[in-house]
């Protein structure tokens, strides 16, 4: 997680924000540009990470290691790394992960019905 100043403004309103609205805390947690993907093709099971790799071939491996380490942190996804050669590992939706499923679908449903070609 990156870190923040603690005594900001900026952060003492976020956590405010967060406490206050159920929806703000969900969108801290799979909020951004990545994370929904991630979820989304972990809908179906678990995966290695090679294949999510290859799903979201436009994040750069930085940052998709970066997010997943968040999902992780935050309980919406487990990481399990056998160990064998080379090293194999998967990523799998923890119950609670599996609970945003139909969030997520509602969410893909509302913008298939309002993108409008990018209206």
């Amino acid at each position: 997680m990156p870190a923040r100043k603690q005594l900001s403004t900026n952060n003492q309103n976020r956590l405010l924000a967060i406490d206050k609205c159920p929806v703000t805390f969900t969108l801290g947690k799979i909020g951004g540009r990545w994370k929904p993907l991630i979820i989304w093709h972990l809908r179906e099971g678990k995966q290695r990470y090679s294949e999510l790799r290859k799903a979201l071939p436009i994040v750069t491996e930085k940052m998709l290691i970066q997010q997943l380490k968040e999902l992780e942190h935050d309980g919406l996804l487990v990481r399990m790394a056998k160990p064998v050669v080379p090293p194999f590992v998967e990523y799998q939706l923890t119950e609670k992960g599996e609970q945003l499923r139909p969030i997520l679908s509602a969410m893909a449903m509302w913008g298939l019905e309002h993108n409008g070609g990018g209206k």
